[in-house]
């Protein structure tokens, strides 16, 4: 299945850091489960809640740069626009991970005000039993 991409309509300084958010966020996701949360915990606490608007525009810009974050990536993809949106102004989305049994699956996304953001329309939320959330520290 071909998956389309957006393109990417920022500046070059803005595709550099986005790239080198984009690089972290695949490294850390090769990290364990609790390494993850330790450090996104750690930069969510200094943030207030994002708004949709400005995180779908981050999902957008890290989908129009990376095969992986615009396929199959949910971990790396998601990642990413937490640490973007925590850069572009001590923002934070709702960082998300559930799992479903019947079939099995994993999954990560972000969320604003309990709305997931930029996933499929057929993707319900509550589908998923909630492992992980981690939402702003500042309201």
């Amino acid at each position: 299945m071909v998956v389309p991409r957006p393109s990417f309509n920022g500046g070059i300084i803005r595709r550099v850091r986005t790239l080198i958010t984009i690089g972290s966020a695949k490294l850390l996701a090769t990290r364990r489960p609790a390494t993850i949360e330790k450090t996104l915990r750690r930069v969510a606490v200094r943030c207030r809640p994002a708004t949709a608007e400005s995180s779908l525009s981050l999902r957008r810009d890290v989908e129009a740069l990376s095969v992986t974050c615009a396929g199959e990536g949910c971990l790396p993809r998601s990642i990413a626009i937490c640490l973007l949106s925590a850069q572009a102004g001590l923002r934070w989305p709702t960082w998300k991970t559930g799992v479903t049994l019947e079939p099995f699956r994993a999954h990560a996304w972000v969320e604003c005000g309990d709305k997931p953001i930029g996933e499929p329309k057929d993707f319900r939320a509550g589908d998923y039993l909630v492992t992980i959330e981690i939402g702003a520290g500042r309201d």
